[in-house]
């Protein structure tokens, strides 16, 4: 082989594979976690904060779930907080072992450990069951709340008694994707 016909090859070969890269499309979007009840990075409505007696949780939607997903595990937090001067932060709603099959969750989902689906609601950072609204004091600025939808490969093997410590280890290797959604709230 001469060195022109190596220098056409290789520059054939460099032209396929671009090619071929370029004709993979766009890449899928990620797990993506939405709410009509107020914009990502927007202000929560006061209905589903603790500015009301009872605070209702709001609708959240999912699309783009990956593949295999079996269950999915949705956290909010208040990430402004540090109790007891720890890096724990205020846990606001957890809800384990959502069927894979779901896509959304009903507003004023019911204060009960055990939902119809299957899905199992734990305690609160107030210690109590099911969702607690913001409630960020009116001095200071607003604190933000992330939902934290993740899909998993895995049922979880806990039940509502479990901590969120415990979520989060079990969770460990089965996560197959993310969505995340913020609010922002103060008195």
């Amino acid at each position: 082989m001469t060195f022109r016909t190596a220098l056409v090859t290789a520059a054939v070969l460099a032209s396929a594979h671009w090619s071929f890269a370029q004709n993979k499309g766009p890449a899928r979007p990620g797990l993506t976690l939405t709410t009509s009840a107020f914009e990502d990075g927007g202000v929560i409505p006061d209905k589903y904060t603790q500015a009301v007696s009872n605070p209702v949780s709001p609708k959240l939607e999912w699309s783009n779930v990956p593949a295999n997903t079996v269950s999915f595990v949705l956290h909010m937090h208040d990430p402004d907080v540090a109790r007891n001067k720890t890096t724990e932060d205020m846990l606001h709603w957890m809800v384990i072992n959502i069927p894979g099959d779901a896509r959304s969750l009903p507003e004023g989902v019911p204060a009960e450990p055990k939902l119809s689906d299957g899905a199992i609601q734990l305690k609160n950072g107030g210690n109590t069951v099911g969702y607690r609204g913001p409630g960020a004091p009116a001095a200071g600025p607003y604190h933000h709340y992330t939902f934290e939808l993740y899909a998993l490969d895995t049922k979880l093997d806990l039940g509502p008694d479990a901590t969120r410590a415990e979520v989060m280890k079990a969770m460990d290797g089965h996560i197959l994707g993310k969505g995340v959604l913020e609010g922002r709230f103060h008195r």
